[in-house]
């Protein structure tokens, strides 16, 4: 039995590119342009079926909470809905369906590079014009028993240096996300810009505060790390190796101090447990060393539940939340393991039962309430499809 995991970092419509962006090569970039496609298609009632689809089949995994990189806001020409924040209540509604907590993390997304290119094409669904816009907008949205509301700074490219105090001012207290250094693209022209990479252009506006958490962090200075050594940081093994952003310095952050977290952030897999083992194996990769992290500390980042704000989950312990996930010792991968670092072997597949706030929500490997196979099928055939919609009336 384990605590509830905390998938810290998601996109949940990402989910409909899985296994539909190898046909060639590519980068992060080229990658991007399809992600666009599937944005421009979704409206509030596609996203919320979608969306239900991917946190059921987090259930699945275990994760009894997620932390949602939120920023598909607005119709397809950039035009509001009617009710402003439709597409993150939707997404709040799908995580009470599925029946785990959720973060909606709202992002300030303004331009489109470091050098304040205004956004275009699908990128205008993302913008609510400035600073204030967006204050005033995540200004209605409301928090409740399974939710709370957070915010996001995309990142250095997408945020203007003008308004990151203030950014940070406004949103002391509430967890915070902000994509760092994922791409060696992102430090160059921050440099070119700036003269400072994105975690010192960040600090030097007060955007590191005691809840912001730095996801990706993957190329970083040694500064870099100094700067992070007392926040929280999040890693998505499984999606950095999918668009070949590179390794991040994971034992180093967390030997200055910081505290790591784990997200499955594009999908291309959920299994907590392939995360975790992406970091330790990883970095076993990087330094050619083994055992750079027990596999207790592996579980701690799984279930970093205060990353996302729920600071009463990630542990069995009396007070908590009543969180819990039953791994089966007796499957082919699991069978003969020291159930100690029974971690390091099973994958989803050996997930039986889960319980979120004291509610069983998956039984003997199944949802409780959908068929998760079939709504997966189903939602992204809609999305795909030749016929689709291109996102719905605002």
């Amino acid at each position: 039995m384990l605590p509830g995991f905390a998938n810290a970092h998601s996109h949940a419509f990402h989910r409909a590119l899985r296994g539909r962006t190898h046909a060639g090569g590519g980068s992060f970039w080229t990658w991007r342009d399809l992600m666009y496609q599937v944005a421009e298609r979704l409206d509030p009632d596609s996203y919320y079926a979608l969306a239900k689809a991917v946190y059921a089949e987090m259930a699945l995994t275990g994760i009894t909470a997620v932390g949602e990189f939120h920023y598909l806001h607005h119709g397809p020409d950039g035009t509001p809905y009617a009710d402003p924040n439709a597409m993150g209540h939707a997404l709040v509604a799908a995580a009470a369906d599925a029946g785990i907590r959720i973060t909606l993390l709202d992002t300030l997304y303004l331009t489109a590079g470091v050098d304040g290119k205004p956004l275009e094409g699908v990128q205008r669904r993302f913008g609510d014009g400035d600073l204030d816009g967006w204050s005033a907008r995540t200004s209605l949205l409301r928090a409740s028993a399974h939710s709370k509301i957070g915010a996001a700074l995309h990142s250095v490219r997408a945020v203007p240096a003008e308004y990151l105090s203030t950014f940070a001012h406004r949103t002391d207290g509430q967890p915070v996300h902000v994509h760092l250094s994922e791409q060696r693209a992102e430090n160059e022209q921050c440099r070119a810009v700036h003269g400072c990479t994105p975690a010192e252009l960040l600090e030097a506006h007060g955007v590191w505060q005691p809840m912001t958490v730095a996801v990706h962090a993957t190329h970083l200075t040694d500064g870099d790390i100094d700067i992070l050594g007392g926040h929280h940081v999040c890693f998505c093994p499984t999606t950095e190796r999918d668009l070949a952003d590179g390794i991040g310095p994971a034992r180093r952050l967390s030997d200055a101090g910081a505290r790591l977290s784990l997200g499955s952030d594009s999908h291309a897999v959920i299994d907590q447990f392939e995360e975790l083992r992406g970091l330790e194996m990883n970095d076993r990769l990087a330094t050619e060393q083994r055992g750079r992290f027990t596999p207790s500390d592996l579980i701690t980042a799984a279930a970093n539940h205060a990353s996302i704000g729920w600071f009463d989950a990630g542990e069995i312990a009396v007070g908590r939340r009543a969180d819990f996930v039953s791994v089966r010792l007796d499957s082919p991968r699991t069978a003969g393991v020291d159930p100690a670092q029974a971690v390091l072997a099973a994958t989803a597949a050996d997930i039986t039962h889960v319980i979120a706030d004291g509610r069983l929500i998956v039984a003997d490997g199944r949802h409780t309430s959908i068929d998760v196979p079939a709504e997966l099928s189903r939602t992204i055939a809609t999305l795909t499809s030749t016929n689709a919609n291109t996102g719905g009336h605002p």
